[in-house]
């Protein structure tokens, strides 16, 4: 009996970090997308954090035309940048 316990609880777990990830508002591709509307260049560095308000953020590093690290923050929950 405690064998079917651990496996179901294995199980749970397992699943538990699927959907997290399946329900996660926005990707990496599309936080890379939404910062190249907000400022067009070549993508440097792209990494997931927490905000000051503990919302998770995608922070994306972007070298403008005119030679400028730019960074976009994009909520990713919402899509939207900060």
């Amino acid at each position: 009996m405690p064998r079917i316990a651990l496996s179901s609880f294995a199980l749970a777990l397992g699943l538990s970090f699927l959907l997290s990830t399946a329900w996660a508002g926005v990707g990496r591709d599309e936080a890379v997308s939404l910062a190249h509307r907000t400022v067009p260049g070549r993508v440097l560095a792209v990494e997931r954090g927490l905000h000051v308000d503990n919302s998770v953020v995608w922070r994306i590093q972007v070298l403008t035309a005119a030679g400028e690290v730019r960074l976009v923050v994009i909520d990713a929950e919402s899509g939207r940048p900060r």
